[in-house]
């Protein structure tokens, strides 16, 4: 039963970018038990992309505090920063998971590359800088090893920042009173 469940919710994340997927192939999950996204569901400017509040910041080990969008919804999750034509470079969107799992991101309709950085309680796991996907099927980036969240800076960040496999990242989560632009 949690298998199943699991397959559907990580089905319904893989409609869009930065999306988890499970470690299995996706031929182990019944199509008839992936929930898909309706795309009309989602309100958003396609030459802006989705833009989220500021939730939540980031700040890595050489004290730079960066503030992350954090994509809460599975509908948030699956468009993630496609269509964005940029990202500013102390800011980021935040995906986090239940609990620790394999996850796999794609980079389509994502016009720009990113830089992503995979945690786990608070330890990075894998860097990686994935370019726009130029062609389907498109190839997904991710750690050989379970996640619990993952950051997406614009390209190069990570290394101006310093971030490295055994870097500790803080993330605190920003009360409704606490924002700030």
């Amino acid at each position: 039963m949690t298998k199943t469940i699991l397959s559907i919710v990580l089905g319904v994340l893989l409609i869009g970018c930065s999306t988890p997927t499970p470690a299995k192939s996706s031929t182990d999950t019944p199509s008839s038990q992936i929930q898909p996204v309706k795309t009309e569901q989602l309100s958003l400017d396609t030459k802006k992309g989705q833009q989220l509040p500021i939730s939540a910041r980031a700040v890595v080990p050489n004290g730079t505090i960066i503030d992350l969008e954090v994509a809460q919804t599975p509908e948030q999750q699956a468009m993630g920063l496609m269509y964005r034509p940029a990202l500013s470079p102390n800011r980021g969107m935040l995906f986090q998971f239940p609990r620790p799992m394999a996850v796999g991101f794609w980079m389509k309709n994502v016009p720009v590359p990113l830089d992503m950085v995979f945690l786990r309680k608070g330890v990075v796991q894998m860097v990686t800088t994935a370019p726009p996907c130029k062609a389907d099927p498109c190839p997904t980036y991710g750690p050989n090893t379970q996640v619990d969240q993952v950051i997406e800076l614009r390209s190069g960040r990570a290394e101006e920042l310093g971030l490295k496999k055994g870097s500790r990242v803080k993330i605190d989560f920003l009360q409704a009173g606490n924002l700030r632009r």
